[in-house]
């Protein structure tokens, strides 16, 4: 029996973020496209029995979970200084760069360790991370270029900013993510329509996720929807309300929208965020930089149509499923998104073709492709 080990920390985080959704629905993906005498086992800090059980409970089928004997914070720095317990040998596959990094060797005792790099804001826009979390990320990915077998980035547009950070050599491996088993319209109408009531969703709204972190350009969009000729339409935005001392309802003052034209939403359940998105006039992704494009993809597959910036991350994921918004020129920015809101939403037959094209681009994104994928890196290793 082979056993591929998943390190499952981040499921188990005060808060696991985008990195503990990746982790849970690839790792249920692993279980499910085991290869035959294949099995999958969890690696996870020193937790609570509570937290143990509701990681089993999410990811049936999970061979064993292994406890280490340090706690989170504690096996964070062991890692960093290429100190692991005995939990850090076999076939070991990290969702993130937490990972038992040491010199080890493939031959001698099978061991192999696949790291995960997400993006690479620790170098582009730092600000947008905590000073410890920006010396964790490169003193890691120092640690990977040294001892991981693979390293797995989920875009050629991460590889390819790697490629400018670090030598990796041949070991980088794209493999994205896909759209998650519980993002899915209720089975009938009437639980859409109660679903949209209890939300309080207008008939007709924009919808857009991000912060107001200035790297994810809400403040941009809300500035654009604010500038003469600009669409009317209500604002959603899927995320935190506040930022720093920023909050939605200022920004969208400041920008001359009045009270109650933006809100934000925050904590949805899968079934909620899918009625939210599907219901959206247009779904809106103005980051100016991401690793991949998950949202984006959500909404591909929910049919509704997208505008995004020409992040590379985002443009390559979308190919021709999205109206493009150049970055470039700042100060332009906001008019620019304005104006291709604008289109989107009055352009009946663009407004179609990008739904259409969309829900087709989004089948090109799934965990069980991802998965197999992971093995076969694994295999190849």
């Amino acid at each position: 029996m082979t056993t591929l080990r998943v390190v499952l920390d981040q499921m188990t985080a005060p808060v696991p973020g985008g990195i503990g959704r990746y982790t849970e629905e690839l790792t249920r993906a692993l279980i499910a496209a085991a290869p035959a005498d294949c099995d999958v086992e969890g690696i996870v800090s020193s937790s609570p029995a509570e937290h143990c059980a509701q990681i089993e409970a999410s990811l049936p089928g999970l061979a064993g979970l292994h406890r280490t004997a340090l706690p989170r914070r504690e096996l964070t720095a062991a890692w960093q200084l290429g100190i692991a317990n005995s939990s850090g040998s076999g076939l070991i596959h990290a969702p993130s760069l937490l990972a038992p990094l040491r010199r080890h060797s493939i031959v001698d005792n099978g061991t192999q360790v696949a790291v995960t790099v997400h993006d690479v804001l620790a170098w582009t826009h730092p600000e947008a991370l905590t000073p410890a979390t920006v010396a964790w990320t490169k003193v890691m990915v120092k640690r990977a270029r040294k001892h991981a077998d693979a390293i797995v980035v989920p875009s050629h547009a991460v590889a390819h900013q790697l490629a400018d950070i670090v030598d990796l050599g041949d070991r980088v491996r794209v493999i994205g993510g896909g759209v998650g088993i519980g993002l899915h319209l209720p089975a009938n109408s009437s639980a859409t329509e109660i679903i949209g009531e209890r939300l309080g969703l207008p008939s007709e709204y924009i919808v857009a996720v991000g912060t107001l972190e200035p790297r994810k350009a809400i403040t941009a969009l809300i500035t654009g929807l604010g500038l003469p000729g600009a669409p009317d339409l209500p604002l959603i935005v899927l995320g935190p309300g506040s930022w720093g001392e920023l909050d939605v309802a200022s920004v969208a003052d400041e920008a001359g929208l009045p009270f109650g034209r933006v809100r934000s939403m925050n904590g949805l359940t899968d079934e909620e965020l899918a009625v939210v998105i599907a219901r959206a006039a247009v779904f809106v992704y103005p980051s100016l930089e991401e690793g991949f494009a998950g949202p984006m993809i959500q909404a591909f597959h929910l049919g509704t149509p997208v505008v995004h910036s020409d992040a590379p991350a985002l443009v390559e994921a979308a190919g021709d499923a999205g109206l493009v918004v150049e970055r470039a020129d700042a100060a332009g920015y906001p008019e620019r998104l304005a104006a291709a809101v604008a289109r989107a939403l009055t352009d009946t037959t663009l407004a179609n073709r990008l739904s259409i094209v969309g829900a087709d681009r989004a089948r090109a994104f799934t965990w069980r492709d991802s998965a197999e994928q992971v093995w076969l890196l694994h295999a190849d290793l």
